[in-house]
């Protein structure tokens, strides 16, 4: 009996396909999966793939892998299309999990803006990039240590607004519980807080933004101002 049942109809249901976490598994494992997917002619997303668990897959020279964000594609990812999506990480320290995110969208036919290193420290470095950030209609932030970044977005721009607490702190943030409980305890309304350092499941949270505008927009329900807003977003600022 295999280790694995690869969930072969997750694009049919959801919109966006299998992904492997490849944290805990052999790479005896992975290569079997990834054998498995090749065979079923299916394109898979790896995430947490470590460097050297990625040199000793069989077949690592047919991966596109990037090791800052430990993901890997097998196989081709889907043609980009317009999307307004920003990813913006609050320092240097944060990229990694926003990598992450920037690489499940790219995965998944999305190419959003990135922006670095624009934390409340520096707080003149993110007034500088809002009027730009209140032109796109999802935006994910990624922060540690207090996590303030995705308050102060949320009070500034008007777009979907999804927060990602990192690990990154010294020792009162406590490996990330401390910008987790931040973000989810914000005053500014209608953040949406994902798990810690979780880049993956804030791409997923946009796509499934980004799937269900388009689903609207084709069929003629998107008729609100608000959502018809977002259309329009999407339709001009889809590859800034």
């Amino acid at each position: 009996m295999s280790d694995f049942l690869l969930d072969v109809a997750r694009t049919e249901r959801l919109g966006f396909g299998e992904a492997i976490f490849c944290a805990g598994k052999t790479a005896e494992q992975i290569d079997a999966i990834l054998e498995d997917g090749n065979a079923r002619g299916l394109s898979l997303l790896l995430t947490r793939l470590e460097p050297a668990k990625a040199a000793l897959l069989r077949h690592e020279s047919a991966l596109d892998y990037d090791a800052y964000s430990r993901t890997a594609f097998a196989g081709a990812p889907a043609p980009a299309q317009p999307a307004s999506v920003a990813v913006v990480a609050a320092g240097t320290s944060d990229l990694p999990v926003a990598r992450e995110a920037v690489r499940t969208l790219a995965f998944h036919g999305v190419s959003p803006t990135e922006i670095s290193d624009v934390g409340v420290a520096g707080l003149w470095r993110l007034l500088q990039r809002v009027e730009e950030l209140r032109h796109f209609a999802v935006v994910i932030a990624v922060a540690g240590m207090d996590a303030a970044l995705p308050t102060v977005l949320g009070g500034l721009i008007p777009g979907c607004l999804i927060a990602v607490p990192t690990s990154v702190g010294y020792g009162a943030a406590a490996g990330g519980q401390a910008a987790l409980n931040a973000m989810l305890a914000s005053c500014a309304p209608g953040v949406l807080v994902t798990n810690i350092d979780n880049g993956y499941g804030a791409a997923t949270a946009a796509l499934r933004m980004v799937l269900t505008m388009r689903r609207l927009a084709g069929t003629g329900l998107a008729t609100s101002s608000r959502t018809t807003h977002f259309r329009e977003r999407e339709t001009t600022n889809g590859s800034a």
